[in-house]
């Protein structure tokens, strides 16, 4: 079997990608791979070949926007709740990397380096990205389940 990295929304569709929180109306919620801001999740795209918010007609970008927003709520609420120094949350949709639709929902944090706080994430060293000790694992699992429960709840509230 492949590693499920190479196909991100292709292992989501199919069940095998271990970071999913959640299944959404037009997203998949995930938990970010790396977790040096605790919380980092992620929105992805459950159209398989789409690379950009503009790959989608109209209706169906309102529809994955609706899960981005869905995302953030959760991952303010939980982050606020878990870590005095929360600040805010960031939502940004790049994809100069990957070549699939995603949103990045960081979590912003007080603690943050004086240098970087007010800054994109993107300016954090090279190094926080490799990080074992923040790399996601089973030490997430308590927030990985908080955000789970935090995004159903939020679900159910329509």
């Amino acid at each position: 079997m492949s590693d499920w990295r190479a196909d991100r929304v292709g292992a989501a569709l199919e069940g095998r990608n271990p970071t999913v929180l959640a299944e959404l109306d037009a997203a998949f919620a995930v938990i970010g791979d790396v977790q040096f801001l605790p919380g980092y999740s992620l929105a992805l795209t459950k159209v398989p070949g789409v690379d950009r918010l503009s790959d989608l007609p109209r209706h169906e970008r309102i529809r994955y926007l609706a899960d981005v927003d869905l995302v953030a709520t959760a991952v303010e609420k939980v982050c606020a709740a878990r870590d005095r120094g929360y600040r805010r949350v960031n939502v940004e949709i790049l994809g100069n990397t990957d070549a699939f639709l995603h949103a990045h929902i960081w979590p912003r944090y007080d603690w943050e380096p004086p240098e970087i706080v007010g800054y994109p994430v993107w300016l954090y060293p090279r190094e926080r990205w490799t990080d074992p000790a923040t790399a996601l694992g089973p030490r997430h699992d308590a927030l990985r389940a908080a955000l789970a429960a935090e995004i159903n709840r939020l679900r159910a509230l329509g």
